[in-house]
């Protein structure tokens, strides 16, 4: 119970320390037996919220009260993206050293809105992403010595509106956050493309009407030619093609778009090309998968999600750009408030602008944990156990008649199905995620419903994988028997 004190009504150092303790032995414990429980959710919805007091306590309780209540209450309605059995979406994993970096940085309640707000908070962050250049193996344009630079930002979807407002302001002469945007310019994706870019348009003031979805071929990636020739289009009609956005490793496949291809037709009519690889880019630290990268030399901007597969928990996104001066011009609002001699001088970064809001954590040190705690190489076995494993699960596919691939395999996702019908492969989605043995997401392909299966989590392993692949066959096997 929170009782007044010499510390107010705050958390003694000493009580701090001993439930700081406890939690981290809760959080260890969970981590050895997360498999324990059921991957998805089992709860209907509004049976969390039944369970909660109907007012807020006006005296305080005691931390093992408040825990206790989260075991009964709230575990129940988690969906455990730390299971070794998820296999759903993207994974969005995290790891020992990331924690407890977050840890720190919660502990530290940096707000490194600015460089005078927490020096070390900036320095480290631009640091850190000049590592992630050569992890990488980025173009050096991307680096904080050069005219450009990299922030880590939220999510892959901020780091899409700033690439696009940033687009917005260069074609307009930076007149578009005067007067408001130009009901002229038109952006460009794919069918495929993430609909973070969707959200973007709406809120830059793009509008859905002037995005172009450009078809794809059968790898499911950016027909070029459609791409030229609807610019050319748009600009007869005395539209504005202004943005692209191309995507290394689509969600629903990881199609990878013709970056170099796409480069020439954003070069040729001066279009901002924004490069989006929120999962996929960490692949391209193995040398084996640098090919990813092919064309991003090219790029205006590009981003990955460290919080996506490289062990690094949400959130957590790398966006590169080339000329950050045309980020910040887009972006900087600077009230009296905020003047400061180092922002004036110009020889300090204030990542305030170069991000929505003006606030930012000290997101740097979680990933700067991680990457000293693993080493290049530590990282590199992780992601080459993941594609393994996948590319394992895909020769058990193949050596079952009843299911087949159904689009080309890349790095650690599977699309697949089987081959008897609609209703039993949502029957079978259904089923499998009902279990809590395992969790999968689906999506759509030639207009026939597919399963995905995603290796990425931070403690999957074969033994893992080759359950799940049990579970599939044994509950389609009965599926089957039953209709």
């Amino acid at each position: 119970m929170s009782v007044k004190d010499n510390h107010g009504y705050h958390m003694p150092p000493q009580e701090f320390r001993r439930h700081g303790y406890a939690l981290i032995d809760w959080l260890a414990d969970y981590a050895l037996n997360v498999d324990q429980y059921p991957v998805l959710s089992q709860v209907k919805p509004g049976d969390v919220r039944a369970t909660l007091p109907q007012s807020a306590p006006q005296i305080g309780e005691s931390f093992e009260q408040v825990m206790a209540d989260f075991e009964r209450d709230i575990l129940p309605g988690i969906t455990h993206w730390q299971s070794p059995n998820f296999f759903a979406y993207f994974p969005a994993n995290t790891s020992g050293p990331s924690i407890l970096g977050e840890l720190l940085s919660a502990g530290l309640g940096v707000q490194g809105m600015m460089w005078l707000t927490s020096h070390a908070c900036t320095e480290l962050e631009s640091h850190v992403l000049d590592w992630v250049v050569d992890i990488l193996g980025l173009p050096e344009k991307f680096k904080s010595s050069t005219d450009g630079g990299g922030v880590i930002q939220d999510s892959a979807s901020s780091a899409t509106l700033c690439a696009l407002l940033a687009a917005r302001e260069r074609v307009t002469r930076f007149n578009a956050k005067e007067a408001g945007p130009n009901g002229r310019l038109v952006a460009y994706c794919t069918t495929e493309t993430h609909s973070s870019l969707e959200k973007a348009c709406i809120i830059a003031g793009i509008g859905l009407k002037n995005l172009r979805k450009i078809t794809t071929g059968d790898d499911l990636a950016m027909d070029v030619s459609a791409f030229s020739s609807q610019i050319e289009q748009d600009k007869s009609d005395g539209l504005i093609p202004f943005f692209a956005c191309a995507t290394i490793g689509t969600t629903s496949t990881l199609a990878i778009d013709p970056v170099p291809e796409i480069a020439s037709v954003c070069e040729q009519h001066r279009l901002w090309l924004h490069v989006d690889a929120a999962m996929a880019g960490t692949a391209a630290m193995c040398e084996e998968h640098r090919s990813l990268h092919r064309g991003v030399e090219r790029a205006d901007s590009y981003c990955f999600n460290p919080h996506k597969w490289m062990f690094t928990n949400f959130d957590c996104d790398c966006f590169f750009v080339a000329d950050r001066q045309e980020l910040i011009n887009t972006l900087t609002v600077l009230p009296e408030y905020l003047r400061n001699p180092a922002t004036d001088s110009g020889d300090v970064i204030d990542y305030r602008d170069w991000q929505i809001p003006l606030g930012r954590r000290f997101r740097a040190l979680k990933l700067w944990f991680v990457i000293r705690h693993y080493g290049v190489e530590g990282l590199k076995h992780h992601i080459r156990e993941h594609v393994a494993l996948a590319a394992r699960f895909v020769s058990w596919v193949n050596a079952n008649d009843d299911f087949e691939i159904a689009a080309s395999p890349r790095l650690n996702l599977v699309c697949f199905r089987h081959r008897s019908s609609e209703e039993l492969n949502r029957k079978l989605l259904e089923a499998l995620n009902k279990s809590g043995r395992l969790f999968l997401s689906h999506t759509t392909l030639d207009e026939k419903f597919c399963l995905r299966f995603c290796v990425g989590q931070t403690h999957t392993t074969e033994a893992h994988v080759a359950a799940a692949w049990r579970q599939i066959e044994g509950t389609a096997n009965q599926l089957q028997s039953a209709s």
